[in-house]
């Protein structure tokens, strides 16, 4: 297996710490006035999703983890598991809802997604950057309401909630940013 100097600390870097694999989510290079330069990192635990703070020294190393990541379609939702294949070898994974986290709002069947395996087995999925739903429940618009930017929620197919403009109807297609949440415009077939 192998390992990281600090000086190639960065966001994003999965690393080993403890037996468990972590991801950086924040790299903070210090210079004190004198003595030796410090990282101060974030992590995130991949497995229970709890974030530590740690720092190391200039110099320090740390142990890399063995994380792979696929694609892989998402086929089907059995009771509480969700089950993806890889596009490469059509091995099956499933992954408990604690795993898919919010990424449940996102997902239709047939759509690929990158899967995270820590030896071989799923850990976490990342859903396309942008997808398009279609809206199954909106109010209707109230007239005379376009003065300003008023917004409403709407479900949509995966049976979440989105905030959209009061111009959305149901029936209409809409492109979803999946790292916020937010609604980014219609879609015109």
């Amino acid at each position: 297996m192998g390992s990281y100097n600090t000086s190639e600390f960065r966001k994003g870097l999965k690393v080993q710490l403890d037996g468990d694999p972590f991801i950086m989510i924040e790299c903070q290079f210090v210079k004190p006035g004198k003595g030796q330069a410090l990282y101060k990192c974030k992590l995130r635990n991949l497995l229970r999703g709890t974030v530590l703070e740690r720092t190391w020294k200039s110099g320090d190393s740390i142990e890399s983890a063995d994380i792979a990541e696929i694609q892989a379609q998402y086929l089907y939702r059995q009771g509480d598991e969700w089950v993806f294949m890889c596009n490469e070898t059509y091995e099956q994974y499933e992954l408990p809802s604690t795993t898919i986290d919010d990424a449940w709002k996102y997902l239709k069947e047939g759509m690929v997604c990158d899967v995270m395996l820590y030896n071989n087995n799923p850990i976490g999925i990342t859903p396309p950057n942008h997808v398009v739903l279609e809206v199954t429940q909106a109010d209707p618009a109230v007239r005379g309401n376009t003065a300003t930017n008023v917004t409403k929620p709407c479900t949509v197919e995966t049976g979440a909630e989105i905030i959209v403009p009061n111009f959305v109807e149901q029936g209409e297609k809409i492109r979803v940013d999946t790292r916020t949440g937010e609604y980014i415009e219609r879609v015109k077939d």
